[in-house]
């Protein structure tokens, strides 16, 4: 009788832990589908006030309850059947979640702000959109031997005599380029499938692989993938987008180094600073009077009219702002893009080095998303400070809209693994998304200098400063002093009166600064030398 007594408390027991268990898995996944519902809602609330937003159909199909229609214009190759429903346009609704009607005012000031003429030759500079094309430079040729390598970073003696008369002639023609590129890789990888040896490629110091396109400060990366690696039949298109206050210098260095693997700069600015003063739209300015003439063919310029309600009072809200809208209304005016292009997101302090933007460009293998390991400097290039400062800063367009909801903040924080698209945006790519950096420790990729101004610069810079990051210095009068910067920027101090201990640098060691600087250092010696030293 008490085995049997006890044989009933113990399948109680047992009984009572299953409907726990049951309890607790429903209690988790109602949580789980209140957290998606409430994020879907305030995406398509969001969305639905954006002005003709694109998107991928294909990630948002059955998602996003919007009226769909398709954006006209023609492909840009053959390589863009099969993504049909590439670049959509999400209905607009009749709200304003960007707060518009209510800036958030009281200190706030609005000013009249003069754009071009529509009726000029610049148009409505702020709302062109831009078409992207292949980029039909030949980036791999064939050597003397057959290999397949990559013109940069192959010894020149390596490659075929005619290389130069090969050059020319493919530029006859993008298609005929393409369709090359497709046939000679085709090949390349049936001969790597029957398991039979490549011929490798002579490499330049600096670049590595059997292809000699994989730069060191990848192969010297944490990147999973390297045996995987393989150059792409057609190159992707990159898309670098930054906000712009008064960092026009290094907008400079950035435009010299990025040129030629960027695609399309999406270069916002406003008429607020982000602690919610008017401001003159300086590099509008500097955009019409032709000193970006260089690059201006590649530019996108984005206007950002308002300030954000609730951003004087908390400086985060202004902050993430700044990038939210350059992310929604850049994207939107772009057409032509396809799932597997680069979106790269940058404060105007990060450059990143030409070599790992090329190689996200080129390459088919690596995983995503993608930080890069940053130098970083203070003042001027000639303060290094110990280590590196790591930014998730690159994934392609589908990851973007898939899972970051098309939000370049979201990109920058590391919680995409949590958010509610990761899972099945990783089902349906068929790889195991991990987050990589390009570079390392002690291989930069990049360079961060921050506060690098003249002492008018760093002043400006103090006043513009969110009111978010405690202390505010540009709240003390005294540290916005020229005399008291100039002595900061002389021993590499900081505004709380502390002085770094940072190791002596040499202009001539390597990734000093980005190669445009140093090739104009007279020009910029203010940020290359110190000049209170």
């Amino acid at each position: 009788m008490a085995r049997l007594y006890q044989q009933g408390r113990t399948k109680m027991r047992r009984h009572k832990v299953f409907l726990f268990g049951a309890l607790a898995l429903c209690v988790l996944s109602l949580l789980q589908y209140c957290k998606a519902l409430h994020h879907m809602l305030m995406l398509r609330e969001l969305y639905d006030s954006s002005v003709n937003l694109k998107t991928l159909g294909f990630l948002w199909r059955g998602n996003v309850h919007s009226e769909m229609r398709p954006v006209p214009g023609p492909r840009t190759s053959d390589t863009d059947q099969g993504n049909a429903e590439v670049g959509r346009r999400i209905g607009r609704g009749g709200e304003d979640p960007w707060g518009k009607e209510q800036p958030d005012s009281g200190n706030v000031n609005r000013m009249t702000v003069t754009l071009p003429d529509p009726k000029g030759p610049w148009g409505e500079l702020h709302k062109r959109s831009f078409h992207l094309r292949d980029d039909p430079t030949t980036f791999f040729v064939h050597s003397k031997s057959g290999a397949y390598c990559f013109r940069e970073g192959t010894e020149m003696a390596f490659l075929n005599d005619d290389s130069g008369q090969r050059v020319q002639a493919a530029r006859e023609g993008q298609r005929k380029i393409l369709h090359a590129q497709q046939e000679e890789l085709k090949s390349d990888q049936e001969k790597s499938a029957r398991g039979e040896r490549l011929v490798k490629c002579m490499c330049r110091q600096g670049w590595h692989g059997p292809h000699c396109g994989i730069p060191t400060m990848v192969q010297h990366s944490n990147l999973p993938t390297k045996g995987s690696l393989m150059p792409r039949m057609v190159p992707r298109r990159v898309i670098n987008a930054i906000n712009i206050n008064h960092e026009f210098d290094l907008l400079h260095a950035r435009f010299h180094e990025l040129a030629d693997a960027v695609d399309l700069f999406l270069v916002c600015e406003s008429n607020f600073t982000a602690y919610g003063n008017s401001k003159q739209l300086h590099f509008l300015h500097l955009l019409l009077n032709g000193t970006y003439n260089y690059v201006r063919h590649k530019i996108l310029y984005i206007f950002l009219d308002h300030f954000p309600k609730g951003g004087q009072q908390n400086g985060w809200i202004a902050d993430d702002y700044l990038r939210t809208f350059l992310s929604y209304d850049g994207m939107s005016r772009v057409q032509g893009v396809r799932p597997d292009d680069v979106f790269l997101i940058n404060d105007a302090d990060e450059i990143p080095a030409r070599e790992g933007i090329l190689f996200l460009k080129l390459y088919n293998g690596w995983t995503e998303p993608v930080s890069i390991h940053m130098r970083k400097s203070l003042y001027g290039f000639f303060w290094r400070q110990p280590g590196t400062l790591d930014v998730l800063s690159a994934c392609t367009v589908a990851m973007l809209f898939a899972v970051y909801n098309g939000d370049g903040i979201s990109l920058r924080r590391r919680e995409y693994f949590s958010m509610p698209g990761f899972r099945n945006y990783q089902r349906k790519s068929g790889h195991i998304l991990v987050q990589w950096s390009i570079g390392s420790p002690v291989h930069y990729a990049g360079w961060h200098c921050s506060w690098c101004f003249r002492p008018e610069g760093i002043s400006h810079k103090l006043i513009s400063a969110q009111n978010g990051d405690f202390p505010r210095w540009g709240d003390y009068i005294e540290k916005r002093d020229l005399n008291y910067i100039k002595g900061l920027i002389q021993t590499g101090g900081w505004f709380d009166g502390l002085v770094g201990e940072y190791p002596p640098t040499d202009p001539k060691e390597p990734m000093y600064a980005p190669k445009y600087l140093l090739k104009n250092f007279q020009l910029y010696r203010y940020v290359l030398e110190n000049p209170y030293a």
